[in-house]
């Protein structure tokens, strides 16, 4: 691992400056700090701000980029004025993709800086992945990726360099919790957010709320489907989710899983 960090860091040199597409997840969080290292102070954080990602996960990002002393700009986008995303099609992740590096690089660019970075790493090649080819087709770097480090690995490091996230569980934008050809809305989105708000009220530490019309199926952990199924943490459950607007509440016994809602797509 050592020789991979190695690695990371002479690419990162070899760059001389850079834009970091900063999620405020592990991968970025620790591609951030890597990059401050070997670049300060030439090298900018920019983290989009809109309706698909939880106001907390945008708070945990000024936080950690404020302790590195990296200069942190937050930009805001809307995806749902663009039919091709909020039409929730299989490509949705593709075009939101393009349009935010489509920004970032143009952001570099009038900052002086030379290249646009972000986080995606060496496990990420398993799933479903439309917004990867936006990441080709505009040049755009993955250093964790070149560096041959998968995500057991970035969280040791961003362990061992003392980042408060290193384990924080996987994250995606919320659009990710409807069946394709769902609409995505803003009410919509907010009532995935104020649900799984509960959950994590609730002490779970990964899980994810589908949506389905009136019917919210909760995914989490195996090992913490009892939390869920304990009669009076069920039925506060229940009663905060009809309160946000959800009729029906099920648990998906196969649990937690990335991208589930691919499974159903042919490749």
């Amino acid at each position: 691992m050592n020789e991979k960090l190695k690695r990371l860091r002479a690419i990162l040199e070899e760059m001389e400056s850079v834009l970091v597409a900063y999620s405020g997840g592990t991968d970025s969080a620790l591609l951030l700090r890597v990059a401050r290292d070997v670049l300060h102070p030439n090298l900018l954080a920019v983290t989009a701000r809109s309706k698909t990602y939880p106001v907390r996960e945008l708070d945990e990002a000024r936080s950690i980029a404020g302790s590195l002393g990296i200069e942190h700009i937050i930009i805001d986008t809307d995806e749902l004025a663009d039919e091709r995303y909020a039409a929730n099609p299989p490509e949705r992740c593709y075009w939101c993709k393009r349009a935010l590096l489509g920004r970032l690089i143009a952001l570099a660019a009038e900052k002086g800086l030379r290249h646009v970075i972000e986080g995606s790493n060496l496990d990420d090649k398993g799933d479903y992945r439309p917004g990867e080819r936006a990441v080709r087709e505009l040049g755009v770097r993955s250093p964790l990726r070149e560096a041959g480090l998968g995500k057991s690995e970035i969280r040791e490091l961003a362990r061992t360099m003392g980042l408060p996230n290193w384990n924080k569980p996987a994250q995606a934008c919320l659009a990710s919790r409807f069946p394709y050809g769902t609409r995505i809305t803003a009410e919509r989105l907010d009532v995935v957010e104020r649900a799984e708000r509960v959950l994590a009220d609730m002490g779970l530490s990964q899980f994810r709320v589908r949506y389905h019309g009136e019917i919210a199926r909760i995914e989490t952990l195996r090992d913490e489907m009892p939390i869920v199924l304990d009669p009076g943490t069920a039925e506060k459950i229940t009663a905060c989710f009809r309160e946000i607007g959800f009729r029906y509440i099920a648990l998906d016994i196969q649990g937690y899983r990335t991208g589930s809602l691919n499974e159903g797509l042919e490749r």
